[in-house]
Order: structure tokens, then sequence, then C-alpha cells
């Protein structure tokens, strides 16, 4: 069965052939006779900065409101904005030090910043699979900075000052917790929307570091997450983007960037789709994830509209914001308000409702018995949650779903 996989915005080449590679695995798993050929336009049909970010202004600070149901998913965003805040709030749950010990004997807290000191150092980038935590930080596109969140956690006041309000095992119990948190989280946030991670992965991760510091899975992390999780609920993920505006704007231009040259002039980047559709040797099914579902519903309806379709065993969407953009009247491929014309192919639409560059497709075009929406979750905050997709195995069950 012959599968094309076609990027999103901002993606070159380092990135593509790692989603690439993973796509194509996952695909082999569900399809023994997968024939996936890769699409990738970052270099030809992106964008960059041609002066190198001279029009940014400042950091705007905005927030806004947020769904007070999502616990899991503010408390690891509160985490990304900042990986330190369970520990303070811990120092200021803890017992105080009264200064009675016993001459020579650590205390809780301390055994537990000796065990952190302890973690082995030596993860390799590519895992042989033998040690499942350098399998899943490998994986994950984490390893690299393995080392140098351990170094910082380590050094850090809070991690310190949390060691010293530790005086007890249920204490320690939750600390070490709360230290492989900060830890998983400083490596997310560090990787940004370049880490290929699910919730469920993250945090296994989580437990495997907990476990190594002498915890135990799952450990306890009630008080600190108690205290954090009102302000967790308070915060949008716009304000991790207004945080970081000069950056997201300069240093990675290239994911709003190809959206508006897109806009402008994608008329070269439709071509090189329907061309490579029309080259298959039988009728593909063409993967589009972000702008790459938008510039694929374009070709296909632009085809379609000319009475000339291109032969497509199914479509497939994934994080895309095609059907938001025709409702907006910005898709080329369709006027304002038009339906799908006939000839245009079956259309599977898979969402993740913490992405928010994903939209819904079945309101839009309704009624239409082509257009299917399909959500899946992978429990990680945006912009995480953007590329999360292709580690999810209900994203490729409902894609053999869709073609029995």
């Amino acid at each position: 069965m012959r599968f094309i996989f076609v990027h999103g915005t901002g993606v070159r080449r380092e990135r593509f052939d790692d989603l690439f590679r993973w796509v194509r695995e996952r695909l082999a798993e569900h399809f023994q006779d997968a024939d996936v050929e890769p699409c990738y336009w970052g270099e030809t049909f992106g964008t960059t900065l041609a002066a190198g970010g001279a029009s940014v202004p400042g950091i705007a600070n905005t927030r806004g409101a947020f769904n007070p149901e999502e616990a899991d998913t503010a408390e690891w965003l509160l985490l990304l904005i900042d990986p330190f805040c369970e520990l303070r709030v811990l120092t200021k749950l803890g017992t105080d030090d009264d200064g009675l010990r016993m001459p020579g004997v650590q205390s809780a807290g301390e055994t537990v910043a000796d065990n952190l000191r302890k973690l082995p150092r030596d993860l390799q980038r590519r895992s042989d699979g033998t040690d499942e935590l350098s399998r899943l930080l490998s994986d994950a596109g984490l390893v690299d900075g393995y080392n140098d969140a351990l170094d910082v956690v380590t050094g850090s006041d809070e991690f310190r000052d949390a060691c010293v309000a530790a005086q007890d095992d249920a204490s320690a119990a939750e600390l070490v917790t709360v230290t492989s948190r900060a830890i998983v989280a400083l490596l997310l946030a560090g990787a940004g929307d370049m880490v290929l991670c699910t919730g469920d992965e993250r945090d296994r991760i989580v437990d495997l570091l907990s476990s190594r510091m002498g915890g135990t899975a799952r450990g306890p992390v009630i008080r600190a997450a108690a205290v954090l999780l009102k302000l967790g609920l308070r915060l949008t993920p716009q304000s991790v983007l207004d945080r970081g505006r000069g950056e997201f704007t300069s240093d990675r231009a290239s994911a709003v960037g190809d959206i508006l040259r897109y806009q402008a002039r994608g008329g070269p980047l439709r071509d090189h789709l329907a061309q490579l559709i029309g080259q298959s040797p039988e009728p593909p099914v063409v993967i589009g994830h972000s702008l790459g579902g938008i510039a694929l519903v374009d070709a296909l309806a632009l085809a379609a509209v000319r009475q000339q379709p291109l032969s497509v065993r199914l479509l497939v969407t994934v994080g895309s914001q095609a059907p938001f953009l025709h409702e907006l009247g910005a898709l080329a491929g369709l006027p304002p308000g038009a339906i799908l014309p006939p000839g245009f192919p079956d259309w599977l639409n898979i969402y993740d409702r913490k992405d928010l560059l994903s939209y819904l497709a079945e309101p839009v075009f309704p009624g239409d018995p082509r257009v299917t929406d399909h959500e899946v979750h992978s429990r990680q905050p945006f912009p995480v949650s953007h590329s999360a997709y292709w580690k999810l195995d209900p994203v490729y069950d409902r894609i053999s779903e869709a073609l029995q």
C-alpha cells in the first residue's frame, strides 16, 4: 500500500528525517506492505527571515482563561514555564529543621540529594534498547539534554532548599517525585516543539528517574501539586508564546513564515504535491501534518474543481488548520463557504484538543459522508501536543480502520 507523508510548517531536513522515520516505522507495523514516500518541501518551498528578525518588537504579556477540568495538562504547562515551581512549593511546605540530628546520619533530604548525584551520566544518543530510560529519552529526542538537566537541578538553590526541608520519609518520597518532574520539565522545555513525546512516555520517564533515586513509581506529589494547580489552571498556552516572542518570531521564524509564504505563494507547493500524487503507481494514502494538510486539501480540491481529480485512496490530515482556514475563506482550493467538489477523496481529520493548531472538519462540511473527524489524546500541553501524534497508536489504528 502506497503512502505519501507531507510535513508541516517550520520543519527542516534534520527534523523531517526524525518525523519520517517514526511515521514510516509505525505505518509498517500496521501495514505489512506499506510503501511510504517522503515529501520534504521545507527547503524548497519554505522561508527564512530576510532581515534577520529586525521587525520583531518587544514581548507581550497577556493571560486568558483555561479550562478548569484539565488538571494534568495545567500542571505540566506550569512546569514547562517554570520547572522548579514544585520544588519551591515543597520547600515552603516542608517541616522546619530543628537542628537535632544524630551525628553522622544523613537526613532524608540529604539521601535524595546523594542519590541524584549518583545517577549514571553515560546514556547513549541512540539507545541499543537494553535500558528503558535511555531508549525513551532517545526516542523522544531528549537524550542530548539529559546530563545538563541533571546538573542544573543538582546545583539549583531550589533543590538544595527542598532537601533541607525534607526531614522524614514521606517528605523525601514526595521530593524524589517532584525532582524527577523538574528534570523532565527541563528536558521538555529545552527541546520545545522539537520533542516527540506523549504524556504516557513523559510519565514513564518520571517513574524511571524516581525509582533510580530510591522512590517508587507514581510517587506522591499531592501537596505541591495541590498548591500549584489553581495557578496552572489560570494559565493559557498563549502565555508561553508571549514569554518567548523574540525567540519564537526570529529563531523559529520558519514556523510562521512557511504559513504566510504558502498563503501568498502556495502554487508551487500545490503543483509539487499534484505531481507527486500523479506519479504514484497506485492511488496513495496522503498524510499531511499541519500546513502539509492544508496544502493537500487545496491541491485535491483545485484538481477536483478543474474536473481533473487526483486519484487518492484516502486523505489524512493531522493537527491541521484546513477547516479553520475554510471558515475564514482563506483556502486557495475552495471559495468561501463552498462544499467539497465531486472527485474529492474520503477525508480523515485527526485532532487533539490540547493542540491549538488542530481543528474540526465535520462541522465545516456538514452532512458530507466523505469527511470524518477523530480525536486523540497525547496528554501533552501545547506546543508539544502538536508533534505528539506520530507516537500515538490510535492515530495509526484509525487510519487502518478507515482503509478497511
